[in-house]
């Protein structure tokens, strides 16, 4: 595993991080259902855009890596989940060697990547009969108590990217855009420009409100830019009222 190939590989599971929840110019769906108490399971699909995939295996070439190895690796992205806080089983196989599907099964939301800070938490969970919600939150506060949940070498890929999400940069979206396209190209920048998170989820209830997306009888359904969570220009605040 190459410092240029890790990024790629693992930036796609923290996408999946945001909605119990994922980073680089990725295709993602995540389906999940919550159940009260906090538990929750979910399914993701993901697969890399062509230009990041075409940048990937240069490097890989460069560095001397068989193009047999997958760029998504479905059992390294596995083993990095299942030490999560809150998770309780992860699975996960190659469908290509740039795409991936499996499923995540967590004990409790509020302990998912749980920080001792609670004025940052990521996920807020709240139960009461008849009135539940939850608040995902990521900002600048919230932001560097997550990362700080995940390993090392995570931490590391995504810096070598710098992304203002690691760095801790304030970059506007556009700045970003510009640098990663100075450095790998403008292809791989304009995916990463396009490439959206969608995520459903089912609820126990019928949902009353939903902030940051759509809602139909019990299925929230969010629709993100992934460049709104890399660069955090401005804080992202999901809502479910149930």
């Amino acid at each position: 595993m190459t410092v240029f190939k890790s990024p790629w590989r693992n930036i796609c599971f923290l996408l999946a991080l945001l909605f119990l929840t994922f980073f680089s110019s990725c295709s993602a769906r995540i389906d999940g259902t919550f159940r009260e108490g906090g538990a929750a399971d979910i399914t993701i699909q993901t697969s890399l855009e062509p230009s990041t995939l075409t940048l990937i295996r240069s490097l890989q070439n460069f560095m001397g890596d068989d193009n047999d190895t997958p760029v998504l690796d479905a059992q390294s992205i596995g083993q990095s989940m299942a030490i999560l806080p809150g998770v309780r089983r992860v699975s996960f196989r190659n469908t290509g060697p740039s795409a991936l599907e499996g499923s995540i099964s967590i004990s409790n939301v509020e302990e998912f990547l749980a920080v001792e800070d609670a004025e940052s938490r990521f996920i807020s969970y709240i139960q009461a009969p008849g009135a539940s919600s939850m608040v995902i939150l990521l900002d600048r506060n919230s932001a560097p108590q997550l990362i700080s949940r995940l390993s090392g070498e995570i931490v590391e890929h995504l810096s070598a990217f710098f992304a203002p999400l690691v760095t801790g940069d304030t970059s506007t979206r556009q700045e970003y855009l510009d640098l990663v396209s100075s450095i790998y190209g403008r292809p791989v920048a304009e995916e990463i420009a396009a490439a959206r998170i969608l995520a459903r989820i089912e609820f126990p209830r019928p949902i009353i409100a939903v902030q940051g997306g759509n809602f139909t009888a019990r299925r929230a359904e969010f629709n993100i830019p992934l460049l709104d969570i890399l660069v955090l220009e401005s804080p992202l605040r999901f809502e479910v009222r149930w």
